[in-house]
């Protein structure tokens, strides 16, 4: 099978002629830049340079060449990058970054990103690798009228705002992946509904928003669908004819169980996911892939029902996330891409004859009868051995249906 139909056929749940594989298809299921580099040079590339396409989690652009080497069935598809500047991974190391990317040194050691108002929206601290959420434009918010008056921050919020390629090159580029490659293509539209909320008004006050069943919570929700589905034409419009999968984001688990009750999700939230998912549903024939962290289980049934086909990352090691029930009682809805290797503590801490133990186990809860793509639970993280790295992906090719 070519890495496409290798990719259709799980997604029909059908068994393929091995497990296809994803390293880098979306932000949540990628390589960070020391790890990245660190695996080329055990793998014997004489280029050890790493393109940082997401800074904020340190992200790095998965060449080609090396997806061959982990045999790869996945290419990402969304606006890239074309003006790169040399910069430096937190190990000191050196890498190219979006030229739009303008960290400032703080006097604390930390690295910030300022808004457009110079308030500081993003912060890496000194002994840190990953820039975190600093400020929350719409926290003080209180009405309404407040949140309609600020609809253009909406208007921009989770925009791949890093990149200089227009919507028409990106449709032009995806076509000629489509017609020249034979990798499957994941239509990055990562939007958030429910994260969108905690990273404009704050964790704690959207969760008290949500709570109390407030106006401005339903506002808000409200105009960030109106805004995606306009923006999704324009997606669908470039790229539509041409990829498989088309993700969304929406972290809604915790370690122990859903952010939010089940009973309050499914009165705040999912209506506003399920306008949303359907009207993706309605317009394209890619497959709607769902990220979410943590312990969904006792959600699942509601995302199934809104429209969801394939969840991510599958985080195993959260309560009530146990890989053979969720196989049993959901396999038949849902393509599971994810769950191939715990990230939290196996994959950076294991010996390689561990890691492929570990992995032919949760392979023997997923992959039967298909409906799997292998992909480890989240990011590869900077600490991760190369070694590791590669023992997981030779479990993934000695498997056998």
């Amino acid at each position: 099978m070519t890495s496409r139909e290798r990719i259709l056929t799980a997604l029909n749940h059908r068994k393929p002629d091995r497990i296809p594989i994803d390293l880098g298809g979306m932000d949540s299921t990628g390589i960070t830049g020391i790890a990245y580099r660190n695996l080329k040079k055990y793998l014997g590339f004489s280029d050890t340079g790493v393109y940082i396409w997401e800074p904020s989690q340190q992200l790095a652009k998965v060449e080609v060449a090396v997806l061959e080497k982990v045999r790869g069935d996945v290419l990402p598809v969304f606006p890239e990058t074309l003006h790169w500047r040399e910069s430096f991974l937190p190990d000191g190391s050196a890498c190219l970054v979006p030229e739009r990317w303008q960290p400032r040194s703080a006097p604390d050691g930390s690295e910030v990103i300022l808004d457009e108002a110079g308030k500081v929206r993003w912060r890496r601290v000194a002994s840190g690798h990953y820039f975190e959420v600093a400020s929350f434009p719409l926290r003080e918010a209180e009405t309404v009228a407040d949140i309609e008056k600020n609809r253009h921050l909406l208007q921009s919020f989770d925009l791949f705002t890093l990149a200089d390629e227009s919507y028409q090159a990106m449709g032009e580029r995806t076509g000629r992946l489509y017609r020249t490659t034979e990798y499957g293509l994941m239509g990055n539209f990562s939007v958030h509904l429910f994260a969108a909320g905690q990273l404009l008004r704050g964790f704690d006050q959207f969760l008290m928003d949500l709570a109390t069943d407030s106006a401005l919570a339903h506002c808000l929700l409200d105009n960030l669908v109106n805004i995606y589905q306009e923006r999704f034409d324009r997606f669908q419009a470039a790229v539509g004819p041409y990829v498989q999968v088309i993700n969304v984001n929406d972290d809604l688990g915790m370690q122990d169980g859903p952010m939010l009750s089940p009973a309050l999700y499914r009165r705040t939230v999912k209506p506003y996911q399920q306008r949303l998912y359907q009207y993706i549903r309605k317009n394209s024939t890619a497959r709607l892939f769902l990220h979410t962290d943590g312990s969904v289980y006792q959600i699942i049934p509601d995302l199934i029902e809104i429209g969801v086909q394939i969840l991510n990352p599958v985080q195993f090691s959260c309560r009530d996330m146990e890989l053979k029930k969720l196989k049993k009682e959901f396999g038949r809805d849902l393509v599971f891409w994810g769950g191939g290797c715990d990230t939290q503590k196996i994959l950076p801490f294991g010996t390689p004859e561990q890691i492929r133990e570990h992995v032919r186990q949760c392979l023997s809860d997923l992959a039967p009868e298909g409906g799997f793509v292998f992909c480890q639970v989240h990011n590869i993280q900077p600490d991760v051995p190369p070694q590791n790295i590669m023992a997981m992906y030779e479990a993934v090719w000695d498997w056998k249906y």
